[in-house]
């Protein structure tokens, strides 16, 4: 269940970045495009059944395809002007198959050359939650961390570690982050308006909630 919800905003956060750096679409065109993905997400949020028994499916395949949307979902935000790291490139490789305690150890030990490197530190927390089976540990909430702290202003981080604890079921700790991340962004950021939308669907998620404002 974690895995297709982290699978669900991975892509839909890579569509958008898709539409942002390659489409380039104006302004208008970008608001109303992050609105629908934002609420299509958040529909099947709301409509959706997680949680009913599914047919049993191998997990390597269901690894890998969460891998994959990780993957390219970070990827699309990352204008790069020159090749990824060999470690960033071969972690990949690894996320995409579902071998997340690799990649989280290859990227560890880039890292070490390479501390100022912002994607490979959403790279790491994202492999590491993905270890955890969609769950947000102290390792992942660190590696988040020095992924924003090299850039405040890149929704990445913030996005990332919003939906996943979003989809680990801990909604106050995910609408915190939502709201840090609309309040710190340009007023005329092309993911501030749906965000927006986002973060007061879950107040009043919270709101409707008692056992959710104990989180």
């Amino acid at each position: 269940m974690i895995g297709d919800w982290l699978a669900v905003g991975a892509l839909a956060l890579g569509a958008f970045a898709f539409a942002v750096l390659v489409l380039r679409l104006p302004r208008e065109g970008l608001t109303l495009f992050g609105a629908v993905l934002v609420f299509g997400v958040a529909g099947y949020a709301w409509q959706g059944s997680p949680g009913l028994a599914s047919a049993p499916k191998p997990a390597a395949p269901e690894a890998g395809a969460q891998g994959e949307a990780m993957v390219e979902g970070r990827a699309a935000l990352f204008g790069r002007t020159l090749p990824p790291p060999p470690y960033l490139l071969t972690s990949d490789a690894f996320a995409r198959q579902g071998r997340f305690a690799d990649a989280a150890a290859l990227l560890q030990k880039g890292l070490k050359d390479n501390p100022r490197d912002q994607e490979s530190w959403l790279a790491l927390a994202m492999a590491l939650v993905g270890h955890a089976d969609g769950f947000v540990t102290p390792a992942a909430v660190q590696a988040f961390a020095r992924a924003e702290a090299i850039d405040p202003l890149h929704p990445g981080a913030a996005y990332f570690l919003g939906n996943a604890y979003l989809q680990s079921g801990e909604i106050v700790a995910a609408r915190n982050v939502w709201k840090g991340l609309v309040e710190r962004s340009p007023t005329d950021a092309p993911w501030r308006e749906g965000l927006a939308a986002e973060v007061a669907r879950l107040d009043d998620m919270i709101a409707r909630a008692p056992m959710l404002q104990r989180q």
